[in-house]
């Protein structure tokens, strides 16, 4: 191959790591790759900056890439997913005052979605007899899935989250800054900044969104469709250089040396003790608490974690729609199922691990709403008659 520089960009988050890792540990180089990683601060530079040919590819959001295929928000630029960068690694903080009223209504730590979201929804209800604003939320993009695990865990506990709440858009570095000013409530963001919140004494990790859903879907390799097309070679090893360092990235023996490395100022810029605790599946969810440990909180490589589901993106397709993003196309499903690329994925990885053979899977969510995407209609019918 070639050695042609392959521009990535990213967001200084904990699941940036394989990126890093790949450039860091020679992963990229031994596939013959030249890497080169660029830092952004939002979600919407990276969308512009993938668009518009500055990133041969980049961290992504999972529903961006889809929203892009889709022109929805923005340019209309087919993409494509050919990995996933990893399962889970959100959470949902909230602000130490909005605890403190959520502990009045019997809130506990580790009570799960449905006891805190009924917490939430009675100091809500509270507010609203007293006529004051509105609690403000903030998540840091409009097609992620922090937005879509916060307002599904919002809706299923009965609070309306564009009428009940008010919902805004952050990006993650800035978050623990406006909470800590007053200017939010609330976010949904991934790690460190929960932790950041944490340890700053600011906030309080209510709920890890993978107790919302168990191995939830987060980030993928973005790239253009065209970029895809043009350059096979570069994105298979791509593709395997990300894969090797996310399998690198999950051994416990790597843990301290990766919360170093994501510690610089070029990756990510928050302590390295702080960084530690994602990766270690051990949060503080109050300052001066003791750890939690959360089996599956942030997974780079096991449990199939790098595999771009297809279900995973009809999913996201599927809150789009339920939230009046867009309306339900039939012909919306084949370009969402042609954003995510198993068979890309394939194509890079059949020699070197064990590749699931499906596309798709069953997954259920903690409100034991099974979602099952060979039959899409029925779903967003049941989603929207309680809605």
């Amino acid at each position: 191959m070639n050695e042609v520089t392959t521009v990535v960009g990213f967001i200084p988050l904990m699941d940036c790591a394989p990126l890093a890792v790949a450039v860091e540990k020679g992963f990229a180089a031994e596939e013959g790759l030249d890497l080169r990683l660029v830092r952004e601060t939002s979600w919407a530079n990276i969308r512009d900056r993938v668009v518009v040919g500055h990133f041969d590819a980049a961290h992504m959001l999972g529903p961006m890439a889809i929203a892009s295929t889709l022109g929805i928000g923005h340019l209309k630029v087919p993409m494509a997913a050919p990995l996933s960068l990893g399962l889970g690694g959100n959470a949902i903080t909230v602000s130490l005052r909005v605890w403190d009223l959520m502990l009045a209504e019997g809130a506990v730590l580790s009570a799960g979605p449905r006891a805190l979201g009924e917490a939430l929804r009675n100091v809500v209800r509270a507010r609203e007899r007293a006529n004051k604003q509105p609690f403000t939320f903030a998540m840091v993009y409009p097609f992620s899935a922090h937005n879509y695990e916060l307002r599904y865990w919002l809706a299923a506990s009965g609070i309306d989250p564009d009428r009940d709440v008010r919902l805004v858009v952050i990006p993650p570095p800035l978050l623990v800054d406006a909470m800590r000013e007053g200017q939010i409530d609330g976010f949904c963001v991934g790690e460190p900044w929960s932790s950041v919140a944490v340890s700053a004494g600011v906030g309080c990790i209510a709920l890890p969104t993978t107790a919302i859903w168990k191995l939830s879907p987060e980030k993928v390799l973005g790239c253009r469709l065209e970029w895809t097309q043009r350059h096979p070679d570069r994105l298979q090893a791509l593709v395997r250089s990300l894969y090797r360092a996310a399998v690198w990235c999950e051994q416990p023996e790597n843990h301290s040396e990766l919360a170093r490395l994501l510690a610089e100022p070029r990756f990510v810029g928050a302590p390295a003790e702080i960084l530690l605790r994602g990766l270690s599946n051990r949060l503080y969810l109050q300052r001066g608490g003791e750890p939690e440990h959360l089996p599956g909180f942030y997974l780079p490589a096991s449990q199939a974690a790098t595999f771009p589901w297809v279900s995973h993106a009809l999913w996201f397709y599927s809150q789009m729609v339920r939230w009046g993003q867009v309306a339900f196309d039939p012909e919306h499903v084949a370009q969402v199922r042609a954003t995510y690329r198993p068979d890309l994925y394939r194509l890079a990885l059949d020699k070197t691990t064990n590749v699931p053979s499906a596309d798709t899977k069953l997954d259920e969510l903690f409100d034991g709403v099974s979602f099952d995407s060979d039959d899409l209609p029925a779903y967003l019918a049941a989603l929207l008659s309680c809605s």
